[in-house]
């Protein structure tokens, strides 16, 4: 019998589980997981609430503010691909323990920052703090193929749940008990993080053929070798989805890297507010992951989705432009998640789908060096317009940018109605 994804493995000559138990044993990893991904979201937000104003504190202006969020950039994009490579060679519960511990690390060295050159060395742990993508690739193994859209939705929700009370817990603890008590907070949190993995995560969530062909890799394949990572970009639709991810992401990854200078320097918004805003953005997410993302899953197809965000984010980019007050931005908050939303679950979909399960891990490494790709070149353009140009350059930027990667993503449809009317 083929033993279950997210089950250790049995002593010879037990007999194996049966199907109910294996499904309640998946069921439960994943669970655990969505706790796990929703409390390192929690922390993270609780750092973003510190590092603007301890920044400040230090003497860092908004160019080297963008330096240093381009440094974190650099340094995951470097990391993303080998962690995302380790996890399918080690495993998740050594791939997720990894994470943890780097964000223990990341937390001790943030409280005891009292000079701008230790903002930038307590960047280091970053290359190793891959929590959420090792949390894709575990759901992504223990889910059906035609619900793995759905489940990895869920981690958008988990999202929106850390969002929100990272952001008002960090800008209430701030407020009352200062930024070194707040990363503390967050070093403790990462520990009891690290504890649930120990405790519930499997050693491996690959099936037993997919495990066993991993171990057979491990023998003569490295977490380094290039070729494997790259390996990826051959099959179907791949460097296509890749190159829209990229490009079409590029505008609102701007928007976000820039968004806690934006919301300290043009909407002047002290730390307790800046949660509050934080928190709202969490329960616009939450409202479309959890009561959105399922219906239009299970209703469209995932090309047609992703033409439709990339539609809504230009329109929101437009919107961006030319909005003056703190009112205006919670109006374009609402499209502006959606887009966000349906468009980096619908690619990381795309693009597990279009891969063995052996390489999960390695193509959400893949992923999310996206997003760091993103963070890297995001904080010097966006530092650059926003200082020379303001923020209605940013807004145009993605405006500009998303119209034409929508009207090439809407060619191909246009062609097929014809057809189908026939």
């Amino acid at each position: 019998m083929r033993r279950a994804a997210g089950e250790e493995e049995a002593p010879p000559g037990a007999p194996g589980p049966s199907p109910e138990e294996e499904q309640r044993k998946k069921a439960t990893v994943i669970h655990v997981v969505y706790l796990i991904a929703a409390l390192d979201i929690t922390w993270m937000f609780l750092q973003f609430s510190v590092t603007p104003y301890l920044a400040k504190k230090l003497g860092f202006d908004t160019l080297w503010f963008g330096y240093l969020q381009t440094t974190v950039g650099v340094i995951q994009l470097i990391g993303g691909p080998m962690f995302g490579r380790f996890a399918d060679l080690f495993g998740a519960r050594l791939a997720l323990s990894l994470s943890c511990s780097a964000t223990i690390v990341f937390f001790l060295l943030l409280a005891i920052a009292n000079h701008p050159a230790m903002l930038f060395i307590h960047k280091l742990p970053t290359i190793f703090m891959h929590v959420l993508p090792a949390c894709q690739m575990v759901v992504a193994d223990l889910s059906e193929p035609e619900n793995c859209a759905d489940a990895l939705s869920k981690l958008g929700l988990c999202f929106g749940i850390g969002m929100i009370t990272g952001s008002t817990l960090g800008g209430h603890l701030i407020t009352r008990y200062g930024e070194t008590f707040t990363a503390c907070v967050g070093a403790a949190g990462s520990a009891f993080s690290l504890l649930l993995v120990l405790k519930f995560i499997p050693k491996t969530t690959k099936t037993q053929a997919a495990a066993a062909d991993t171990h057979s890799e491990n023998t003569n394949k490295s977490v380094f070798s290039v070729g494997e990572i790259t390996r990826l970009m051959k099959f179907p639709g791949v460097v296509r989805t890749f190159a829209v991810k990229i490009v079409a992401g590029l505008p609102s990854g701007i928007f976000q890297v820039m968004f806690s200078i934006i919301a300290l320097d043009f909407f002047k918004l002290q730390p307790e507010q800046n949660g509050y805003l934080m928190a709202y953005f969490g329960i616009v997410n939450m409202f479309i992951q959890g009561g959105v993302m399922g219906p239009l899953t299970a209703r469209f197809t995932e090309n047609y989705l992703l033409v439709l965000s990339v539609g809504v984010a230009s329109l929101v980019g437009l919107a961006q432009a030319y909005m003056q007050n703190v009112f205006q931005l919670c109006l374009t908050i609402v499209p502006m998640m959606f887009s966000l939303s349906v468009f980096n679950v619908i690619t990381d979909t795309m693009l597990t789908k279009s891969v063995p399960s052996t390489d999960t891990g390695t193509m959400m490494g893949l992923c999310a060096s996206v997003q760091s790709l993103l963070r890297t070149v995001g904080p010097t353009v966006g530092g650059f317009l926003y200082v020379n140009y303001g923020l209605p350059s940013i807004g145009l930027t993605q405006f500009v940018v998303n119209t034409a990667v929508f009207a090439y993503l809407l060619r191909p449809h246009l062609k097929k109605t014809p057809e189908r009317q026939e």
